[in-house]
């Protein structure tokens, strides 16, 4: 993971450059550009961060050592419920507050409402139930 943490953690200074070059072009004027950049800058700082402190704490993988076999990364890599319905619900929720944003407030306020719901049972979905652990 060390060279996807690298990769995104040089995005900072791609990313900073670019916004301060890109402000001074608008002449400071246009705002939406210039924070889409800093924010671009910060997501990039995050995601970086995160891999960087996933890589110490979980070590080398195969793919990051140069002996590395194929066959070691073979094998279950994560949990993953085929079953559930969740994922579905949260984006028709979702959907709905998105155009609640263009259509009304109200239509949002629905839409919010069930997206805490189904992340809720998509949270808790391992925890009653026929799958509960």
């Amino acid at each position: 993971m060390k060279v996807e943490s690298w990769l995104f953690l040089g995005g900072i200074f791609f990313f900073t450059p670019v916004a301060v070059v890109y402000g001074y072009m608008t002449n400071w004027n246009e705002w939406v550009g210039l924070l889409a950049l800093l924010m671009l800058t910060g997501l990039s700082a995050m995601v970086g961060g995160y891999l960087y402190f996933t890589a110490k704490r979980v070590g080398a993988r195969p793919e990051d050592r140069i002996d590395g076999e194929i066959h070691e990364n073979a094998g279950d890599l994560g949990l993953f419920s085929p079953w559930s319905w969740w994922p579905l619900v949260l984006a028709g929720a979702a959907a709905i507050g998105f155009l609640g944003l263009a259509v009304g407030w109200w239509v949002f306020f629905i839409g919010a409402g069930l997206s805490v719901i189904a992340l809720v049972g998509w949270v808790y979905e391992y925890s009653r139930g026929d799958h509960a652990h």
